[in-house]
């Protein structure tokens, strides 16, 4: 990923001061990231490693104004946000958040918000974790008929991409005992050890504050709440904060919905529960830039997943153009 030229950098701040207002008319751009490899792994590509990160990062201090999330959209309904402003965020509390992405986030004076699932924290696995790194490590031919998935055939790592995400996609959904479990004998099935070293520990989220990162809450156990129980969902989402409480000594007002997809991944119920709990905004998955109008309690966010530099700018400044309204 090349840097940006100076003619390119030019139109991108030209283009981001034309799209985005500011004051009342603003529009904020709340990034989603999920982990930032030490070094490109061919099963993640979407994921960035330091390198793209790093360069990211310069492009967001080089052309935007950069806030905490929570001042970001404390501004936006104030209606003093200034033009071509934008959010980091990160879902999940993976530990390279810690180890890698926070080294250059410091570099660059850059504030972010990390969303943890604490039940994950000191060793857990996420299913869809479990799912990629068992086929990862699967031989190139492979029954799996006993758990309903055929006879696969994982000869390079496209394939073996397509298959993970086949299986995350048929067993996202299901109760998360079924989920979980299913992933295990997956797992036990190809021979795959599990990967304790993948979230962070509770010392270092405790320790993130400190640096510049804000902790927020993304349930305990990131389950899909629109397939819970009214009373299982208000515990996951408020012993989530209970818990990083715990850990950090201080509030926890952010919150991100698992999944995070409005109506599909959860409900009005729950944006309900969220906003009794305490939490002064939450966030969702539905893509576009956030404005006056938008539900502070499902504020939209957008993935940058692009290779390139002018690409990864050209994907922020439209989706000013893509102005997101939708609530449950």
């Amino acid at each position: 990923m090349n840097p940006l030229s100076s003619i390119e950098s030019g139109l991108i701040h030209a283009a981001g001061a034309l799209l985005s207002r500011r004051g009342t008319r603003a529009s904020l751009l709340v990034l989603i990231y999920h982990r930032v490899l030490p070094s490109p792994d061919p099963m993640l590509p979407s994921e960035p490693d330091a390198a793209t990160f790093a360069r990211h990062m310069d492009l967001l201090a080089e052309n935007f104004t950069v806030l905490p999330l929570r001042d970001g959209v404390a501004r936006l309904r104030q209606g003093s946000l200034p033009a071509r402003t934008a959010c980091i965020t990160f879902d999940d509390g993976y530990a390279n958040n810690f180890t890698v992405a926070t080294p250059i986030l410091r570099e660059r004076s850059l504030p972010a918000t990390v969303f943890v699932a604490p039940g994950y924290l000191d060793g857990g696995c996420m299913f869809n974790d479990m799912i990629f790194e068992a086929c990862r490590t699967a031989p190139e031919q492979v029954d799996l008929g006993p758990l309903g998935l055929g006879e696969l055939a994982l000869t390079d790592a496209a394939a073996r991409i397509r298959a993970a995400q086949h299986i995350v996609d048929q067993w996202k959904y299901l109760p998360r005992e079924e989920r979980r479990k299913r992933a295990e004998q997956l797992a036990a099935h190809v021979g795959a050890a599990p990967n304790t070293g993948l979230m962070m520990t509770a010392q270092q989220v405790a320790q993130l504050p400190a640096l510049g990162i804000e902790i927020g809450a993304h349930t305990l156990t990131h389950p899909i709440l629109s397939r819970l129980p009214v009373d299982e969902a208000r515990d996951e989402i408020v012993g989530s904060r209970q818990r990083l409480e715990e850990i950090t000594g201080q509030p926890i007002l952010s919150f991100a919905y698992p999944n995070g997809r409005p109506h599909r991944d959860y409900a009005r119920e729950h944006v309900a529960i969220v906003r009794e709990a305490g939490f002064e905004l939450a966030v969702s998955t539905s893509w576009g830039a956030a404005t006056a109008r938008s539900d502070p309690f499902q504020i939209p966010r957008i993935a940058p997943w692009d290779k390139t530099p002018l690409r990864y700018a050209a994907r922020m400044v439209n989706a000013y153009r893509e102005r997101e309204f939708v609530c449950v």
